[in-house]
């Protein structure tokens, strides 16, 4: 029972034209739907539900709000006592308040980020159907991501001012919404979390907060299979002169492969390879400690750009 996985990320572009064109022709996902509001609904080749992006027309970059999805319709009304008790209001939103999407169960997060749960959203299948399928379909465009795999929200933190809203969200999806902690980054006298990485599914992340001056979207990651693809990947940005973030390297934290890059608005997206390891509740937790951050995040240059976590959205 509970939160299965991610669902889908809802962001803010300012130029549709350019973002669908991107998210289609360099990420290689599919439009399945358009609403009169002028909101685009996308999804991955190898999804089975019908949207896991949706993008939404705006004067300004970021995200609107993040949604899992749960197992069973119930886990909604269990959740959302759980969540009622720790001291966050909930609103139950009506079955279509988004396009093919039963009700869902929407609240802030401690930082303010809006999160929706769902159990409900209309099955499409993914692109090579479920009967005696192909590893892959024929008509792959750019990068091919399989699927929406994660996202990490930048958090305020503010040690001077006893801010610290990476701390709170962890502490609060852990023991309200049955996350597990993977890895976290440790920092100060106090050994406060400056990042956290928290899992539902079996993989590393299904989401993860990071510290920074004000709340925001760091990045959504697009999940592929190995370290080729990677590299095929940063030829078709180069390509479609797609600005690069960072170019082809390897995590510490996580293990996973990757690349960074924008969308024209200016929303970072990611290319994550690789399982890295097999996430189960009783992983000890993996601790980096300050004088460990450029390994953590870039195992291959061992250096922190600054720039990657002060630009976000």
């Amino acid at each position: 029972m509970g939160i299965m996985r991610i669902g889908h990320v809802n962001i803010r572009v300012m130029d549709m034209g350019a973002a669908l064109k991107h998210y289609e022709k360099v990420v290689g996902m599919k439009t399945t739907h358009k609403d009169a509001e002028g909101n685009v609904y996308l999804k991955c080749w190898d999804e089975w539900d019908k949207y896991s992006l949706i993008l939404s027309p705006a004067d300004k970059a970021g995200v609107n709000h993040v949604a899992y999805k749960v197992e069973h319709d119930a886990d909604l009304e269990a959740l959302q006592k759980r969540i009622e008790a720790y001291g966050i209001k909930t609103e139950f939103q009506p079955a279509g308040t988004l396009p093919f999407v039963g009700r869902m169960l929407k609240f802030n997060l401690p930082s303010g980020h809006d999160m929706r749960l769902y159990s409900q959203k209309e099955f499409v299948n993914t692109d090579v159907g479920s009967t005696n399928p192909d590893p892959w379909p024929d008509d792959i465009k750019g990068t091919g991501a399989h699927w929406l795999d994660h996202c990490l929200l930048m958090c305020e933190m503010n040690p001077e001012k006893g801010i610290n809203k990476v701390e709170e969200n962890t502490k609060f999806c852990m023991e309200v919404l049955d996350f597990y902690l993977s890895e976290q980054i440790l920092v100060g006298p106090d050994k406060a979390k400056a990042a956290t990485w928290l899992f539902r599914t079996s993989t590393p992340h299904d989401i993860a907060f990071v510290g920074g001056p004000i709340n925001g979207l760091h990045h959504i990651a697009f999940f592929l299979d190995n370290w080729n693809d990677i590299l095929k990947a940063a030829d078709i940005m180069s390509k479609n002169k797609t600005r690069i973030d960072v170019t082809p390297t390897r995590h510490g934290i996580t293990r996973g492969e990757t690349i960074y890059f924008f969308d024209p608005s200016g929303n970072r997206n990611e290319t994550f390879a690789g399982l890295g390891y097999l996430a189960q509740p009783d992983r000890p937790v993996t601790t980096w400690d300050e004088s460990h951050l450029g390994q953590g995040i870039f195992y291959h240059a061992r250096e922190l750009n600054p720039a990657f976590t002060e630009v976000y959205t």
